[in-house]
């Protein structure tokens, strides 16, 4: 089986809030874009995060730079792994991406926000100490898989919302 790795961090010196999830999916994967499978909700909690409607129709490069403009980054806990199909529980092998070291690079950084529970886990044991340095959430995750509908999961993302600022 071939390892699976994340695609480069998303953000600039002026992202407040980054987001992590564990591992792209295949479909993200073939796409080359950070939640391409159609039933992930991330791009509509985010949109409702940033209070922009449009997000899910914008072209993948103007969602990553809405993103950035609303001052979120993106990136995965894990750097590559051997998985079958997209699920992070078949997830083998993990070598880590060093969020520690990405975090302390940006100035402006205020939380680290945890796309589901895998990468939670694995993102909580990657920053060790240095976790204490910013606010720490653990989201629902946005993946079809988690099968809480969008409405249950929107209060737990919309406390992103004053760590923009």
């Amino acid at each position: 089986m071939s390892r699976k790795a994340s695609f480069p961090p998303v953000t600039d010196a002026r992202t407040r809030v980054l987001i992590c999830g564990s591992l792209p999916g295949d479909r993200s994967l073939a796409a080359r874009q950070y939640y391409a499978h159609p039933q992930n909700q991330f791009w509509r909690l985010i949109a409702a995060v940033i209070d922009r409607a449009d997000l899910p129709a914008l072209p993948y490069d103007a969602r990553l730079a809405a993103l950035v403009d609303a001052r979120i980054g993106l990136w995965d806990a894990v750097a590559s792994a051997t998985r079958p199909g997209s699920s992070d529980a078949a997830i083998a092998d993990a070598q880590p991406n060093d969020l520690a070291t990405l975090a302390a690079t940006l100035p402006d950084l205020a939380a680290i926000a945890f796309n589901g529970a895998t990468a939670h886990r694995l993102g909580l044991r990657q920053l060790g100490d240095a976790a204490a340095r910013w606010t720490v959430l653990a989201l629902p995750s946005s993946s079809a898989l988690h099968t809480v509908g969008l409405a249950a999961k929107l209060p737990a993302w919309c406390a992103l919302r004053p760590l923009l600022a």
